[in-house]
């Protein structure tokens, strides 16, 4: 059997973070068990449905690199196809014709809180004769559940389940208007689709055994199904913005990469061992469902971080570079040529250390694109930057001048000799230059700074300072 899953997002919002997950547990599993994955836009809320939604799914996905198999299915398509399986099922005699009124309906309800009982439907219409119809009343098409004993399903997740079916009711097939239902819909494409493996959320749990009767009464095989519980906030609260249900765009645009999203989703509610950074690779060799915990995970944002600071140090600078470039134009509103994207290219080993996001990258390397702008907005640096302050940058810039070579390790000399020329310590000449050169008081190695930024720029920074240079 070629295992099949599938990921049926409703594109009546963003891609997130639950959903990401889901998608990311059915890929891992199809891809563990050299099988496929599925997308299907469940789009049959037409009122709901967009098709800015379905973009905004479609890039989620692609950004996080979870790839699907073969074309995309859109469930509103198949309404025809829905609408004969009702039929069948009647001509079988396991589905009929419901002539309940809204008011019938709303009394039904009501008399049954009122009894302490559930408010299921009465099957008040399973076995009548359908010539005592009302006139004037559409009827829906309900299934004929079982009335008496137990159903039970092996859940890959959550072990085998078990329901009375007397909680079951008869749930509809199509409405009075003659359109499917999302029970109905979901069931047959599943079947056509060849799905093997429903894996989802667990609070999807209520629906499986209604939709495991419906494969039963077409005589259909039945996938196997695993429940994954849902994701909550730290606080163990289900999960809100407060918490980090966010879009899988707005992180995208917090500046997390997809590889430690990846990284990050499967391990809520899924372990191998004491195994933290686990590659794409590792994923799809190691992923089953029977790692999968059955309480929910806690998203936590300040792990999301250390993951993505994490993989920031182990991609290539050229592919960051690549990144940040259009964060820091778009940020500073400024074009930054082949020499700048040289200069951001040799200093990302020194600022990769410090960041946690793209966002705190670009914003730390804008200094090798950008010169500071004076009064320093970083009050900090500001403050290195008065008297003597001044002076001592006029009279460096003069050594540095003088300088023979412009290697980090010969400009540390220079600075230091220059320092003990002057009976300065190494702090007093550094902290001012730091403001000057980056217009912060805290940056990757100074020395390398001004190595990357060149002897011309370098000695431009610091003239460029007011009071360094005579009526400046």
């Amino acid at each position: 059997m070629t295992v099949v899953t599938r990921f049926p997002p409703s594109p009546t919002g963003r891609l997130h973070i639950g959903s990401a997950r889901t998608a990311l547990f059915n890929w891992l599993y199809a891809r563990h068990h050299g099988g496929r994955m599925a997308l299907r836009i469940e789009d049959t809320d037409r009122k709901r449905s967009t098709q800015e939604a379905i973009d905004a799914i479609l890039d989620g996905l692609t950004w996080l690199g979870l790839d699907w198999d073969g074309d995309i299915v859109f469930q509103t398509r198949n309404a025809e196809r829905h609408a004969a399986v009702a039929k069948e099922l009647i001509d079988a005699g396991k589905a009929y014709h419901c002539y309940c009124t809204p008011e019938e309906l709303k009394e039904m309800r009501e008399s049954a809180r009122a009894a302490g009982r559930p408010a299921l439907y009465d099957r008040r219409w399973r076995d009548r004769d359908p010539a005592d119809a009302p006139a004037g009343v559409d009827p829906v098409v309900r299934i004929k559940m079982p009335q008496c004993g137990k159903t039970t399903i092996p859940d890959l997740v959550q072990g085998d389940v078990t329901i009375a079916n007397e909680q079951l009711d008869d749930f509809i097939l199509l409405r009075a208007d003659g359109t499917p239902t999302y029970m109905l819909s979901v069931v047959v494409d599943d079947h056509d689709m060849g799905i093997t493996h429903i894996i989802r959320g667990d609070d999807h749990l209520n629906n499986a055994f209604r939709q495991l009767h419906l494969f039963r009464a077409m005589d259909w095989p039945v996938p196997a199904f695993g429940h994954i519980p849902l994701i909550h906030g730290a606080d163990g609260q289900k999960l809100s913005k407060r918490h980090g249900a966010l879009g899988v765009e707005e992180y995208r645009a917090m500046g997390f990469l997809p590889e430690a999203m990846r990284n990050y989703l499967l391990r809520l509610g899924w372990s191998h061992g004491d195994e933290e950074i686990i590659s794409t690779e590792q994923a799809v060799a190691w992923f089953d469902l029977d790692r999968v915990g059955r309480s929910p995970a806690r998203f936590d944002l300040a792990k999301l971080e250390s993951l993505n600071a994490h993989y920031l140090k182990e991609s290539s600078n050229t592919r960051l570079v690549e990144m940040i470039v259009p964060l820091i134009e778009t940020t500073h509103d400024v074009s930054i040529d082949d020499n700048g994207r040289t200069r951001l290219a040799r200093g990302m080993e020194g600022l990769k250390p410090r960041a946690k996001t793209l966002l705190d990258l670009a914003q730390n390397a804008a200094f090798y694109v950008i010169r500071p702008r004076f009064p320093l907005e970083n009050a900090k640096a500001a403050k290195l930057l008065k008297e003597p302050a001044i002076a001592i940058l006029a009279d460096t810039a003069a050594a540095l001048s003088a300088a023979v070579s412009w290697k980090s390790d010969d400009i540390e000399s220079v600075l230091r000799a220059f320092g003990e020329e002057h009976d300065l310590g190494l702090g007093k000449v550094a902290q001012p230059l730091r403001a000057a050169l980056t217009g912060s008081n805290a940056s990757p190695s100074l020395f390398e700074v001004m190595e990357i930024l060149g002897p011309e720029e370098t000695i431009a920074r610091i003239r460029a300072v007011p009071g360094v240079l005579p009526n400046s």
